[in-house]
């Protein structure tokens, strides 16, 4: 049995990952943690055979996490990460795997195809090797590897002479209207003499997701999606609104979820 352990702080990618893996009857979900600091007392409490390790946890960094266990226990790692492949290429030498979000259910099947090959052979010192040296290379230079490419708020008209600035996390969606798009952020709605593609180049693709040819949503704010026989998909944000997402965006929406179509 392969026990498990799931480190990341978006609580629905937790939920997906975690339903994909009950499918497998050799794995074992041990725990869950949500930030840097309860996944090291994870490592070092439950003792997991394979670790589901977000690179941009809270509190702490997924490389200083490894960082603080890798003298008492350093399971195998499948680092979980929404950056672009291109940034990870350095990982590539010492990772045993990475998932690169939005990821698909077959993705992760071929994780756990390494991950069981690795468990097999038994000796596990050429791949704890291979951590050490990226917790010693890359554990402070990426301190924050989020890419800065993407502007933090956008900058809206208010009353009078006023600029606003939206934080860009605090937006629930992107609505299409007119020659303008909706910022919807809370109870509050601004409005953008933008168009929906231009908005959506300055929005961060690992948080954001166009479900409509006149909708994006923050994917953090996602509470439930409704899926029906017909091929139908509804989506209920958080704060209580409710979207379509289209046929044309479906599968790619849904492939962040671990991929959920029947």
């Amino acid at each position: 049995m392969i026990r498990a352990l799931i480190a990341d702080d978006e609580r629905l990618d937790r939920s997906a990952l975690r339903s994909r893996l009950d499918r497998e009857p050799d794995v074992q979900i041990v725990g869950e943690a949500s930030d840097g600091n309860q996944a090291v007392e994870a490592i070092r409490s439950l003792r997991p055979d394979l670790l589901f390790l977000d690179v941009q946890i809270p509190g702490l960094n997924g490389f200083e996490v490894l960082g603080k266990v890798a003298d008492e226990h350093l399971p195998l790692v499948v680092f979980v990460t929404a950056y672009d492949a291109q940034v990870l290429r350095s990982l590539e030498d010492h990772a045993l795997d990475y998932l690169l979000k939005p990821y698909s259910a077959s993705r992760i099947d071929e994780s756990l195809r390494r991950v069981r090959a690795e468990l097999q052979e038994g000796n596990h010192s050429a791949e704890r090797a291979r951590l050490g040296s990226l917790i010693e290379t890359l554990g402070t230079e990426w301190g924050d590897p989020r890419p800065s490419s993407y502007p933090s708020r956008l900058a809206v008209h208010g009353k009078g002479d006023r600029i606003l600035l939206v934080k860009a996390l605090d937006i629930d969606a992107v609505e299409a209207a007119g020659n303008y798009v909706m910022l919807v952020e809370g109870t509050r709605r601004h409005l953008l003499r933008l168009t929906l593609s231009e908005v959506e180049r300055q929005l961060d693709p690992a948080r954001f997701a166009r479900i409509h040819r006149s909708t994006i949503v923050n994917t953090d704010r996602v509470r439930e999606i409704r899926l029906d026989p017909h091929g139908d998909c509804e989506i209920e944000l958080e704060i209580g609104l409710t979207y379509r997402v289209s046929r044309a965006h479906r599968e790619r929406f849904l492939a962040r979820y671990g991929g959920l179509l029947p």
